[in-house]
């Protein structure tokens, strides 16, 4: 069907490990005030909107969200 290759985009070369740095990196993506959780806000929040205009601005919002 397709063929998954597990490679970035850019050649990536660690020389020092920053767990601080990475806990930082970390919970701007998946913590509670991160990108991710805000994109999911908007996305289950279109449920309830009455209009179908107030439906595609948070789809919208939502979606552009999870793009980097």
């Amino acid at each position: 069907m397709f063929i998954f290759e597990k490679r970035t985009q850019i050649p990536v070369c660690i020389k020092n490990r920053n767990p601080r740095l990475a806990g930082i990196i970390i919970s701007q993506y998946g913590g509670p005030d991160g990108e991710l959780s805000a994109s999911l806000r908007y996305l289950s929040q279109r449920f309830t909107m009455p209009d179908n205009m107030g439906k595609a601005l948070l789809t919208d919002i939502g979606t552009e969200e999870l793009v980097p």
